[in-house]
């Protein structure tokens, strides 16, 4: 780390309105910091081990695995199918006396009622997280999503808004919660690099305190080795300078390819698309597709034969993730509950890229003749 990632996080910060801004290795990196941060002794109000923490059932594995690795208790909730976010009703009807985090997943750009949750668990002093590795850009109510809760985390992997290849954000607008995470990225270490010169409010009272030891090297905290690289931020500042353009192509890219679709004769409802939630603006991701559930058992196949013509396929983050196989190891469903709504997305649902470029005609042709082809595959 030197001083792109400094700039990096200074304009990372400012640009979404929150105080601070902590560059990490990778998303999964600032899920981890998340909840280890939220459940730090250095924190009033903190987890401890055995709290329960709502998560959405359609989530990536790291969003899941830092509470599993902390020793908490994940509740799943079902998602509202019509924007793949958590069921905000389902959510707060959820909430008991064991509840001390909600995990939110913001998932391609769209998002639950961020307000009301929000307003919710301040009242019942509930720790709130968004994931929103998806969705860096998305406004509600011109509001950024991953700015509502205790801390927000970002990813810039590949395929994601902007990237540097891997590497992660997370913010917060309380200094001891800086605090807490910024020594957590790095072994607990207090010093951290040159470009952070006695940046933290208690580095004077530890090295007064403990005067035998090096104040360059004075570990107050537990700690991981989070930090990213100065490369990895020079990419990543240079591409978040751009996010308002390449945004604006991802939405036109989609746009282009469900207009193309539904004009051409050959449609017949074959699809259905996600379309933004109430008062979003959003930064779409990829673009989610629901296949028609008379075409259901032949899913599979026609996502064999997009691979085959070229057309890069993935499941809708991980479907719901109480079927995956680690889940059962770690026995986090005992009740064997069913989602009904994530189950029906990890069944006829896929996804497909928006790239930050605009979309060619000859891409677009073949997407369009691909997909309506479904009844012939």
């Amino acid at each position: 780390m030197a001083s792109n990632t400094k700039k990096f996080e200074e304009t990372f910060a400012k640009n979404l309105g929150v105080k601070h801004a902590l560059m990490v290795n990778s998303g999964s990196s600032a899920n981890l910091l998340a909840i280890f941060a939220a459940g730090n002794p250095l924190r009033q109000n903190r987890l401890k081990k055995g709290d329960e923490v709502i998560i959405p059932v359609l989530c990536w594995s790291t969003s899941l695995w830092p509470l599993v690795q902390f020793g908490l208790n994940p509740v799943f909730i079902d998602i509202d199918p019509k924007t793949l976010n958590v069921d905000t009703n389902e959510l707060i009807n959820k909430i008991g006396p064991k509840t001390r985090c909600i995990f939110l997943v913001n998932v391609h750009g769209n998002s639950c009622d961020l307000f009301k949750i929000k307003n919710i668990a301040k009242k019942k002093k509930i720790i709130l997280i968004e994931d929103n590795c998806e969705s860096l850009g998305s406004k509600l109510k011109n509001k950024h999503l991953g700015t509502f809760g205790d801390f927000g985390t970002f990813s810039f992997f590949y395929s994601h808004q902007i990237t540097s290849g891997e590497g992660g954000m997370i913010v917060c607008n309380n200094d001891k919660d800086y605090e807490i995470l910024f020594a957590l990225r790095s072994h607990g270490w207090l010093g951290g690099t040159r470009f952070y010169p006695r940046r933290l409010k208690n580095f004077n009272y530890y090295a007064k305190k403990y005067p035998s030891l090096d104040p360059r090297y004075i570990f107050v905290n537990s700690g991981f080795n989070l930090r990213p690289t100065d490369i990895q931020a020079a990419i990543g500042l240079n591409q978040f300078n751009r996010l308002k353009q390449l945004i604006r192509n991802r939405k036109q890219n989609r746009k282009l390819i469900i207009t193309c679709l539904k004009k051409d004769k050959r449609w017949n409802n074959q699809f259905e698309f996600i379309e933004p939630a109430s008062n979003i603006n959003p930064s779409w991701m990829g673009l989610p597709v629901i296949i028609n559930e008379k075409y259901k058992m032949q899913k599979m196949r026609f996502l064999s034969y997009l691979d085959a013509r070229g057309i890069e396929t993935r499941p809708i983050i991980s479907g719901a993730f109480t079927n995956q196989p680690a889940t059962k190891l770690y026995n986090l469903n005992p009740s064997k509950k069913k989602f009904d709504n994530a189950q029906s997305v990890q069944e006829l649902g896929f996804l497909i890229g928006l790239h930050q470029r605009k979309i060619t005609k000859e891409n677009l042709s073949l997407i369009k003749n691909s997909f309506l082809n479904i009844d012939k595959v």
